[in-house]
């Protein structure tokens, strides 16, 4: 079984006013192209026209466009805040855009049942800021908190350096109310902290991309701020030091908050554009932080880096200050965009390996860098293997983009070969989709097909994203 067939729709501008009219005010709806461009992109760098854009305020706007779009089979894409890299925002076959920005309210925070229910535009930012004011956090964290909304973590699975510890979305979500692709308003979860009633729609939903429903209100499960953190860096000579350490560090019984790794090309950019001193002659860096009651942070630390320890390790401190701790991870943030200014092109792929495979994972991407030429920089979840491989790319020398791609294909086959997966929190969108079938079996996408027909019978959500665009 494979999804319906979509195609760019071309309904004309009256029309599409025509309808969207009765259900948006007029300053909610855009349909100059003008107007219309700065919502078909997302940090993949890809970017398509949509016909309209329409800005939800409110769950029943949402039933009634996706019942308009049903009916006329029109291609509508959800948007949060443009901040995924994978495409999964790009409106490719054109149809409407609905970003959910302006739905952005915080509807209840109830500290004794440990739990907040949020719309899906507001930001992380914004809701950690809200949460600390009565001692707790949602665990999520991706490194674009500042900008990105609840509902495109939600939808992405995205989750940063805390996963580690405390997990990603899907564990740190009670339950959600969403809307299908034929209209249908559907509530699915709990408010307590155990439920097995009926099927797990809640987890099905969050990592869909949109392509099954619109999430219109999550009901988040909260974690009590914890008394202390505190900061440690580790540099080694090679990856290899680090890389050993990385495992050494997760198979002992002190699960730190963060553990996030830099190679050496990663911390050569990082002193050449951020303020972070490190050693020239460092090969790898860990950033390890470690949470926890007061009393029991000091023998958490000597855990740590008793684990920490290896022959390559040149050097294990301790942030003496906030400062020093803004800027280690100031320095982690920036690498990302930092990199966009280096190459005109960035291949940025988030796979993951089991923890005990990474060793084995980084000396085999040095070698395919030496061996297509292709600069590469490795930096990201350590804790749980999410590795964010950056390829960086010269498009206008000769040979050097097709050096890429091969290498990145080469990457893929190495990740499942190691037992790892494509992606641990970017998503698929349009950049992985054409390898999932390298991963997911014949008979499992086409299971996966049959399910997204029932949520979305006439397939015009977000389609063509997320699973191989015909099943096998």
């Amino acid at each position: 079984m494979s999804e319906p067939k979509i195609t760019p729709s071309n309904f004309t501008t009256t029309q599409l006013q025509q309808w969207l009219s009765p259900i948006f005010p007029s300053q909610d709806i855009l349909l100059d192209p003008t107007d219309c461009w700065a919502y078909g992109y997302d940090n993949s760098r890809r970017q398509a026209l949509p016909q309209a854009v329409v800005f939800i305020t409110e769950s029943k706007q949402a039933q009634a466009l996706i019942k308009l779009c049903h009916d006329q089979q029109i291609p509508l894409i959800a948007r949060g805040r443009g901040t995924g890299t994978t495409g999964a925002t790009i409106p490719d076959h054109g149809g409407i855009v609905a970003s959910f920005e302006r739905m952005n309210k915080i509807l209840e925070i109830t500290p004794k049942d440990r739990l907040a229910v949020v719309q899906p535009g507001l930001t992380n930012s914004k809701l950690q800021k809200a949460l600390a004011q009565h001692g707790f956090f949602w665990p999520p964290d991706p490194s674009s908190a500042g900008f990105c909304s609840i509902g495109g973590n939600l939808a992405c699975n995205a989750a940063g350096p805390k996963a580690v510890k405390y997990g990603t979305p899907r564990e740190n979500t009670l339950g959600l109310k969403a809307i299908t692709g034929t209209g249908a308003e559907i509530h699915c979860g709990v408010r307590t902290s155990k439920g097995v009633v009926g099927y797990d729609l809640t987890r099905l939903i969050i990592g869909s991309e949109g392509t099954l429903a619109f999430i219109t209100e999550a009901t988040l499960k909260l974690v009590p701020l914890p008394e202390t953190v505190r900061t440690l860096r580790a540099t080694y000579a090679n990856i290899h030091g680090a890389a050993q350490a990385v495992a050494a560090i997760m198979g002992q019984p002190v699960v730190p908050c963060a553990l996030e790794f830099m190679d050496a090309v990663a911390l050569r950019l990082a002193r050449e554009h951020t303020e972070l001193d490190i050693a020239p002659q460092a090969g790898a860096l860990l950033m390890i932080e470690v949470d926890g009651p007061l009393g029991c942070i000091e023998n958490s630390i000597a855990a740590v880096k008793t684990a920490a320890q290896n022959p390559e390790l040149l050097d294990l401190d301790v942030a003496a200050n906030a400062t020093e701790v803004a800027q280690l991870w100031q320095a982690r943030k920036d690498l990302s965009p930092t990199l966009r200014k280096i190459a005109p092109k960035k291949i940025n792929e988030d796979v993951v390996v089991p923890v005990s495979r990474i060793p084995e994972f980084m000396e085999h991407l040095q070698a395919l860098g030496q061996e297509y030429a292709i600069t590469i920089v490795n930096f990201g979840h350590a804790g749980n293997g999410n590795i964010h491989v950056n390829l960086l790319v010269h498009p206008e020398q000769p040979g050097e983009l097709q050096r890429a791609e091969q290498c990145l294909a080469l990457i893929f086959k190495l990740v499942l070969e190691l037992g790892g997966t494509l992606s641990g929190e970017h998503g698929v969108g349009l950049e992985k989709r054409d390898f999932i079938a390298q991963e997911i079996p014949q008979n499992t996408l086409v299971f996966m097909h049959a399910i997204k027909s029932q949520f979305d019978p006439k397939g015009i959500l977000n389609p063509g994203k997320t699973l191989p665009r015909f099943a096998l």
